[in-house]
């Protein structure tokens, strides 16, 4: 009977920030000129990273805000800065867009907005994540 190999690095776990460290500090807004005129903001990256807080391996993601502005915008240099904020940190995918529209609703207060993470595949699985606030 031939012996068993252990597998190795199955036990293994890499360390992740916590929640704090998502900067929100760095969110800033600049004053929407047409209040009263509704535009539909678009804006995604695929370059969003988070790690999986049971095992610390990489989720990588294309990300899609979606809004509509009552009377301030969110600023992109400092939408960039928030999101590379997420980087290390250990959040469940799940749980990425409730945070990211929680936090951005809270910065620029829009009519609506929508948040989409659809992550590449890992382990043979597909998940998109979608979270939505306010009426269109």
């Amino acid at each position: 009977m031939k012996k068993k190999q252990k597998l190795k690095g199955l036990d293994k776990r890499y360390d992740t920030e916590s929640l704090e460290s998502i900067d929100t500090e760095v969110l800033e807004t600049i004053t929407y000129e047409y209040p009263g005129k509704n535009i539909e903001v678009s804006i995604d990256t695929d370059e969003f990273t988070a790690v999986c807080p049971y095992s610390g391996l990489p989720d990588f993601a294309t990300l899609k805000i979606i809004y509509i502005p009552r009377n301030e915008i969110i600023e992109l240099r400092s939408l960039k800065y928030y999101l590379f904020s997420y980087r290390n940190t250990g959040i469940y995918q799940e749980h990425v867009v409730n945070r990211i529209l929680n936090d951005l609703v809270k910065c620029c207060n829009p009519k609506w907005m929508k948040v989409v993470a659809d992550y590449k595949v890992r382990g043979g699985l597909h998940t998109i994540t979608t979270a939505e606030r306010g009426k269109r």
